[in-house]
């Protein structure tokens, strides 16, 4: 078998480094780039976790404000039913007598309580129909209905509080045909809620896991050659460098 001369030695020692360096770069290439998706799918991860966060806590705002406005009409109700004075100022209604005027609006805080219901998603749609049918058995709220008719015009036609208009006037209205099978009566069930009037979201998970944290000493990627400082040294036991030493030796 024939051997390689020394200058073939240190020959084939160069060429084996030299593919190492033009391989390195594309290694430490890859390697960096795996990284940068690994860090930007994590980033996602946590963003899309802030995003349902955020929307779940816009969610929350908007029925406390629906809350919180409620309340204040119905405090203003309830001093108008107890003051005929403040009653006449906030009434609507004329030709009636302040204990009539006391009824109609007991009855319009009473509708507007289970219609809030509906708004802030403790109930949903079937449920809302069934407080409904219960309260337009009352005469007193009937009567308030009839009466209000003419307040209901100016809603919007899509608004939510039009839509349930429309769901009373039916119920009254089959009322009226067959008292006996009140159960029964108004709208048909929807058989999913409609957009807008949907029950509760699901609520935040409690014990989810914190999102994987960012890396803070993440290691500097491999230098790309020509831009080193210093060049990397050679193995001590690379073939030209033992080669060197036994012609050293012999010489």
């Amino acid at each position: 078998m024939a051997t390689l001369t020394p200058a073939a030695r240190r020959i084939g020692s160069a060429v084996v480094a030299a593919l190492g360096l033009v391989r390195a770069p594309f290694t430490a290439r890859g390697n960096r780039r795996r990284r940068q998706e690994e860090l930007t799918l994590e980033l996602l991860a946590q963003l899309t976790f802030i995003a349902e966060g955020i929307k779940h806590m816009a969610e929350e705002i908007h029925r406390t404000n629906l809350i919180q406005q409620h309340r204040l009409v119905t405090e203003q109700l309830d001093r108008a039913i107890d003051d005929p004075s403040l009653a006449a100022a906030l009434s609507t209604l004329n030709g009636i007598s302040d204990p009539k005027r006391r009824q109609m609006m007991f009855a319009n805080r009473e509708y507007g309580t289970i219609l809030l219901a509906h708004r802030v998603g403790y109930v949903d749609w079937n449920e809302l129909l069934g407080h409904l049918r219960m309260l337009s058995r009352n005469e007193v709220f009937a009567e308030y209905w009839e009466r209000t008719v003419e307040h209901r015009r100016s809603l919007p036609a899509d608004s939510l509080e039009a839509r349930v208009g429309k769901a009373v006037d039916t119920i009254m209205e089959e009322l009226a045909d067959d008292p006996d099978e009140w159960w029964v009566v108004g709208p048909a069930p929807d058989p999913a809620p409609m957009p807008g009037n949907a029950p509760d979201p699901a609520p935040m998970p409690r014990n989810a896991p914190d999102p994987a944290p960012m890396p803070r000493n993440t290691p500097d990627p491999a230098p790309m050659p020509g831009n080193t400082s210093e060049s990397a040294p050679m193995p001590e036991n690379m073939p030209g460098h033992a080669s060197e030493r036994q012609d050293q030796r012999h010489s």
